[in-house]
């Protein structure tokens, strides 16, 4: 398994993400109440750049008439159609048989760096 430089940790600010090019592949490594994820930046319905979308939360499951909102930051939108996925694990929220690839993020010294590859 590859593991490649990508960014110091302090340029990923709490909330955000720094797009990357690894190898031909453009990944989204995000910075999630001080943990470090990175997902490939293409949405799965239409090819949108998903890490352009909004980094939010969702409503949570609640009684008829109610709207619960929670897991900021630990979601991003599709821009162009809404499709939520999960910013930890790449997984939609909506389809267990949707998804995004996910990438293992390794923090050493201040830097971060991209596991790629088996």
């Amino acid at each position: 398994m590859a593991m490649h430089y990508v960014a110091e940790a302090a340029s990923i600010p709490e909330g955000t993400c720094r797009i990357v090019e690894v190898e031909g592949r453009s990944i989204g490594v995000y910075n999630v109440k001080g943990e470090y994820y990175a997902i490939h930046n293409y949405c799965s319905h239409q090819g949108a750049e998903l890490c352009k979308g909004p980094i939010c939360g969702t409503t949570l499951p609640s009684r008829v008439y109610e709207f619960e909102y929670g897991r900021e930051q630990e979601i991003v939108r599709c821009p162009w159609h809404g499709w939520e996925f999960d910013i930890r694990t790449g997984k939609s929220l909506f389809s267990d048989r949707v998804r995004t690839r996910s990438y293992k993020v390794s923090h050493e010294d201040g830097k971060l760096y991209l596991k790629i590859g088996s």
